[in-house]
């Protein structure tokens, strides 16, 4: 299938909503793969690593390929590492590290691969001196501080960056995410789920809350990261008021991508600058720098990976609204959207609570949980009890899946570092608020060694 990707030419829309219909699975198939990125930093300094010396980027990926991983090279330089279980160590453009899963049935096993990998990272990073640190955005230091890694990918996204928005720089060079990828067995099942998980997603940035902190100071957010995507690029971002609209579907997202700018085009190993250009002229053959040549599926894969609205389609469904964080957080994200949208009831029960929600009024939470998390008011109520009325439609949802690890232990136990969250009303940034006014005495360095890996 992937030999096809590569060499399948497009020409026509209907191509394109075929390879997203191809994405659906029946239930048996379905597969959990789980995402996220650190920051890896020199303890002395606090300073994020540059690419080449003795305990940079490079080094540690070279060094990981002794778990087993395979060099990804670029110009001849490793820029990631790949396994043949479709698993995947990517470099993000500030030298953040993101591990993507590969597809797994259960949570008990995407924790125990996401605990192997940061215990492999840690190995690594003892014997280099650096350390790996789990928040939304780099807490000190400025953009300037920090090195861009050698992905020509990121050149182009870089100078495009500054025609659209005012933070793009900061999303690529400074923030970090944890992100699960989930299947679906229909059209209208991937409807069900992309418009349920889209409204809720304010409800996750909340929980996952993690990034108060900018330059050594508070930033006047919560969860910076998630303000950051409100003025990144409005071509490419945002929650997608046309998936709550009647006849959504794989045409209806086809249609978005197609008006979606496009950044590069890859031929023969090279990177070549297409930002701004139509896909729409891609499927006409005309392109200015590729004059006569029309795509391949895998240049419209490529495309669909250069849009980043709250929940991205591609032939699964991507959550994208929560900071990264600590270990416990990071396993009980994809715990969190398994029960939600993997249990019939549980999607039932979740549509049906948000069925009202005005896009009105999902604009305005999209705007205001980055500032104050699970306090932000919500009709008569606050994101907190939203999030604990959620938060037991997922318990409810992965018990039914009654999928237990060798002891006989379901999902459920996942999620019980965001009951502890919900039911306190903290999010995770509040409680770092509260050290930096308290103990750590209004210096930020402590961050470095209480939220490192």
């Amino acid at each position: 299938m992937k030999d096809a990707i590569q060499t399948t030419e497009v020409s026509t829309k209907d191509q394109l909503v075929e390879f997203l219909e191809d994405g659906c699975k029946p239930p048996e198939d379905w597969r959990i793969g789980t995402e996220h990125e650190k920051f890896a930093f020199d303890p002395e300094t606090f300073r994020t690593l540059a690419y080449e010396g003795k305990s940079g980027v490079r080094e540690i990926l070279e060094r990981m390929c002794r778990f087993g991983w395979e060099p990804v090279l670029e110009n001849g330089k490793p820029i990631g590492l790949k396994k043949p279980d479709n698993s995947s160590i990517s470099l993000e453009p500030g030298g953040q590290i993101e591990l993507s899963g590969a597809p797994l049935e259960t949570i008990h096993q995407t924790c125990g691969e996401l605990t192997n990998h940061l215990e492999q990272v840690k190995e690594v990073a003892g014997e280099l001196d650096v350390g790996f640190l789990g928040l939304g955005y780099i807490p000190k230091w400025t953009l300037k501080d920090i090195n861009w890694m050698p992905k020509d990918r990121y050149k182009i996204m870089r100078e495009y960056m500054l025609k659209k928005g005012s933070l793009g720089h900061h999303m690529m060079l400074a923030t970090c995410t944890v992100q699960v990828n989930l299947d679906f067995s229909s059209e209208s099942h991937m409807v069900r789920m992309f418009r349920t998980a889209l409204a809720l997603q304010p409800v996750a940035t909340a929980l996952w809350a993690n990034s108060p902190f900018r330059e050594g100071s508070k930033n006047g957010y919560l969860s910076f990261r998630s303000h950051i995507w409100n003025d990144t690029d409005p071509d490419r971002t945002g929650i997608l008021p046309f998936v709550f609209e009647d006849g959504f579907g794989f045409e209806r997202y086809v249609d978005y991508m197609l008006d979606v700018p496009m950044y590069f085009v890859y031929r023969d190993g090279q990177y070549i600058d297409v930002s701004g250009e139509s896909f729409r002229d891609f499927l006409k053959g005309k392109l200015s720098a590729l004059s006569g040549k029309k795509p391949t599926l895998k240049d419209w894969e490529d495309h669909m990976t250069t849009a980043f609205p709250e929940v991205r389609l591609k032939r699964f469904l991507e959550m994208r609204g929560a900071d990264g964080g600590p270990w416990a957080n990071l396993c009980a994200l994809p715990a969190f959207w398994v029960g939600l949208l993997y249990d019939n009831q549980a999607l039932a029960d979740a549509e049906n609570y948000v069925a009202d929600w005005s896009f009105d009024e999902l604009s305005q939470l999209r705007n205001e949980v980055p500032k104050t998390a699970l306090k932000t008011r919500f009709r008569n109520n606050s994101v907190q009890d939203i999030a604990l009325d959620i938060l037991e439609i997922s318990k409810a949802g992965l018990r039914r899946r009654a999928k237990v690890d060798s002891a006989g232990n379901d999902e459920t136990s996942f999620l019980n570092p965001l009951f502890k969250i919900a039911v306190s009303g903290n999010s995770p940034a509040d409680n770092l608020l509260a050290a930096f006014d308290g103990p750590w005495g209004g210096s930020i360095d402590p961050i470095f060694s209480e939220q490192s890996y």
